[in-house]
């Protein structure tokens, strides 16, 4: 029953994720927005940040070991501006990178949703989650635990709710 209980909120997760994903991709290009940066090891803490009008993502990372790593961030404003999203993620799959530290900030929202994985779809692999007490989430961020994460990160996923009200 443990079992069923675990795959059922997995594939609930994961479906949840596809149609907010939907609607995004949906919304014009004044609306969405990928770009590509270098992940970078050695030990010191960098940030990557992008946004679509007054909605920011940012990645803030540390590393250690291998080379850079091409990533990518997207971001997306939903057409009736009442969410944004921002995924940031490996193309090739599982990074070859050791995170000591990670964090995702939206700003201008409230998370409504976020998942990490240790590994994306790519290359006929499939996404695996980072186990919930690896990281936490907050009203505007998602970071690593202290102690309980794995260093090991692929892809991060945050879906928040704009202050955007209609009149």
């Amino acid at each position: 029953m443990a079992s069923l209980t675990k795959s059922c909120g997995v594939n609930l997760a994961f479906v949840l994720e596809f149609v907010l994903i939907l609607a995004f991709v949906s919304a014009g290009p004044e609306r969405t927005k990928t770009v590509e940066f270098n992940v970078k090891p050695g030990g010191v803490v960098h940030t990557f940040t992008q946004g679509i009008r007054e909605y920011e993502c940012s990645f803030t990372y540390a590393s250690q070991g291998g080379t850079n790593e091409q990533w990518l961030m997207s971001v997306g404003l939903s057409d009736d501006d009442s969410l944004f999203s921002c995924a940031v993620w490996r193309p090739q799959g599982k990074s070859y990178l050791f995170f000591t530290q990670f964090k995702a900030e939206l700003k201008g929202t409230k998370i409504s949703y976020a998942n990490a994985f240790s590994q994306t779809a790519a290359a006929g692999q499939s996404d695996v989650p980072l186990k919930p007490e690896e990281f936490t989430v907050r009203d505007a961020t998602v970071t690593h635990m202290e102690g309980t994460f794995k260093a090991q990160l692929s892809k991060l996923t945050v879906i928040g709710r704009t202050r955007h009200n209609e009149l």
